[in-house]
C-alpha cells in the first residue's frame, strides 16, 4: 500500500506518494492548492515520472537490441511502487530498482531516484537514473507535473505561457501518440502563448527543441509560475478537453516517430547511459508567495 509523505517550510508543504515518487499536493501557506487534484473524471494522474520511456512505443512495444518488450506508454515508473531512501522535514527522496518485473519490460539493472526538496517558495524535483548493468543502457525520462488551470484566485483571467529565451519553438504533432514527420509552426509570439483549450484539440503540444531552459506560467493580472529546467531540452503542454489542469512537462526523451526506428536506442533524445555511469535531470518551480504582488 502507498504512504504519503509530507514535507513542508514556511511557505509551502508538499505531499509525495511512495508509488511512483509522484506528489499528491502542492500547498502555499495561504491554503491555496496548486497541483492538480486526480479526479478521475478526468486525469487519475498528477505528477507522474516518465520512465524508461517519454510516451508511446509503436502498438505498446519497444524494441531493444532486436528483441520486443511490451511497455505502456510513458514506461513503469508511475506505476511503481518505490523505497523511500531518505527523508527529513523539507526533502525526501525515493528510489526504484530493477526487478524481474521491470526486466520484462526493460531488459536493465538500472536505479531511479527521484528527489523532492523545498527551499523558502521553490520545489525542486530532480530525477537521477544509474546503469548497474555491464552494457549501455537507452532510456528516456520526462517529468509530467499537472497544475491548477485557471490558476487559485484567477477564473476567468487569461492564462499564459512565458518562455525565458523569448523563443518561438516549432511544434510536432502527435498521431495516435506517435510524433508526426512534419513540423508545424510555433503557437508562440516572441516567447508568448495565450492559452485556449482549443490549442489541445489534437493532443499535447510538443517542442522538440526551442523552448529553453524556463518558462512563467501566470495569470494576467494574478499569480504566477517560474519554472527552471536542467537536462531537460523537450517541452510538453498538455490538457484534457474541459479539464481544469495544465501539464507542464519538461523531458529528455521523446514518443517514437511515426514512420521511424523501432529501436529504444534511437528514439529522439533517447539518453544512452555507460556503464556504471549516472545521469541527472531537475526542474524547479517558484511559487507565490501570501500576500505577493503579482
Amino acid at each position: 500500500m502507498a504512504t504519503i509523505v509530507r514535507i513542508e517550510n514556511d511557505c509551502l508543504a508538499v505531499d509525495v506518494s511512495t508509488l511512483g515518487a509522484e506528489a499528491q499536493g502542492i500547498a502555499t501557506r495561504d491554503g491555496a492548492q496548486w497541483l492538480w487534484n486526480g479526479d478521475a473524471a478526468f486525469w487519475t494522474g498528477r505528477s507522474p515520472v516518465l520512465f524508461p520511456i517519454v510516451g508511446r512505443a509503436p502498438d505498446d512495444t519497444l524494441l531493444i537490441d532486436g528483441k520486443p518488450h511490451p511497455i505502456a506508454q510513458h514506461g513503469f515508473a508511475r506505476r511503481s511502487d518505490f523505497t523511500l531512501a531518505a527523508a527529513t522535514g523539507t526533502m525526501c527522496r525515493h528510489e526504484l530498482a530493477a526487478t524481474d518485473e521491470t526486466r520484462a519490460a526493460y531488459p536493465f539493472d538500472f536505479l531511479l531516484a527521484v528527489e523532492h526538496r523545498l527551499e523558502g517558495p521553490t520545489l525542486t524535483v530532480t530525477a537521477e537514473v544509474e546503469n548497474h548493468g555491464k552494457g549501455d543502457m537507452p532510456f528516456g525520462l520526462g517529468f509530467h507535473p499537472a497544475f491548477a488551470w485557471p490558476l487559485p484566485g484567477a477564473d476567468g483571467k487569461p492564462h499564459t505561457i512565458r518562455l525565458d529565451n523569448e523563443g518561438e519553438p516549432p511544434r510536432r504533432p502527435l498521431r495516435r501518440g506517435l510524433l508526426a514527420p512534419e513540423t508545424e509552426p510555433s503557437p508562440f509570439l516572441e516567447g508568448r502563448l495565450l492559452l485556449d483549450r482549443g490549442l489541445f484539440a489534437a493532443d499535447a503540444l510538443i517542442f522538440p527543441e526551442g523552448a529553453g531552459s524556463g518558462l512563467t506560467y501566470a495569470a494576467e493580472g494574478g499569480p504566477a509560475l517560474h519554472f527552471r529546467f536542467d537536462n531537460l531540452p523537450n517541452l510538453a503542454l498538455w490538457t484534457k478537453p474541459g479539464a481544469p489542469f495544465l501539464c507542464i512537462e519538461p523531458w529528455h526523451g521523446m514518443a517514437a516517430e511515426e514512420d521511424g526506428a523501432r529501436e529504444l536506442r534511437d528514439r529522439p533524445c533517447t539518453t544512452l547511459l555507460a556503464s556504471g555511469a549516472g545521469a541527472r535531470f531537475a526542474f524547479t518551480v517558484t511559487f507565490p508567495t501570501s500576500g505577493e504582488t503579482p
